[in-house]
C-alpha cells in the first residue's frame, strides 16, 4: 500500500476477528514504532506488548474508552519517562503520537485493525504492566485483524472531516 492511501484509507477498528496476530505482523507494527522520528533522536518510548487475552481483558480496565483492549488479539502500550516540566511533556507527547501514528498506518498496511485508548487510570496500567517508578503509561494501542474484513475497504464516509479550506491558512491566518 502506498503511504497516501493507507493515510487517505486509514479509520479506528475497534471490533477484532478472534484470531492472533502473525508474528511477522507484530514484529512490523512494533518495528514502526520503533522507527519513528523523535526529538533531538531521544526515543524517550518503551513498548510493552501484550497477547494473553485474560491480561487483555484486564488492560481494558485502564479507562472508560478502553473496551475495545478486551477484544484485540494484541495491545501495545506506550510507556515514557515522567517530566514535571509542561513543556518536556509536551515534547515526548508529541513523539509518543508519532510512534502510535507509525504503528497503526503500519498494521493498516498489512491488513491490521488499531485503535488508541487513553489511560485513565495510571496506576492500575503500572500495576498489570510492571513498568518502574518514573514512567508512566498514558496511551494504550489495540490491534488485530477485524471483525469485519469489509471495514478495510469500506468507501469512506460523508463528513468525518473538516473541508480543507476550513483548516488551512497560507501565509497568515
Amino acid at each position: 500500500m502506498e503511504t497516501w492511501e493507507a493515510i487517505r484509507t486509514y479509520r479506528a477498528i475497534r471490533s477484532f476477528a478472534d484470531r492472533p496476530l502473525t508474528e511477522e505482523h507484530l514484529d512490523r507494527i512494533i518495528r514502526a514504532g520503533r522507527r519513528a522520528p523523535s526529538s533531538k533522536n531521544t526515543q524517550r518510548w518503551d513498548f510493552v506488548a501484550c497477547l494473553d487475552r485474560e491480561h487483555l481483558r484486564e488492560l481494558s480496565g485502564v479507562g472508560p474508552f478502553a473496551g475495545h483492549i478486551a477484544g484485540a488479539c494484541a495491545a501495545i502500550a506506550l510507556v515514557t519517562p515522567t517530566a514535571d516540566d509542561p513543556d518536556r511533556q509536551a515534547w515526548i507527547m508529541f513523539d509518543l503520537g508519532q510512534a502510535a501514528q507509525n504503528m497503526l498506518l503500519a498494521a493498516w498496511d498489512v491488513g491490521v485493525g488499531g485503535v488508541h485508548a487513553a489511560v485513565y487510570d495510571e496506576q492500575l496500567a503500572r500495576k498489570l504492566l510492571g513498568y518502574p517508578e518514573g514512567r508512566r503509561c498514558d496511551l494504550i494501542l489495540s490491534f488485530g485483524y477485524p471483525a469485519d474484513a469489509s471495514e478495510l475497504e469500506a468507501p469512506l464516509g460523508r463528513g468525518g472531516r473538516r473541508p480543507l479550506g476550513d483548516v488551512v491558512h497560507r501565509e497568515r491566518w
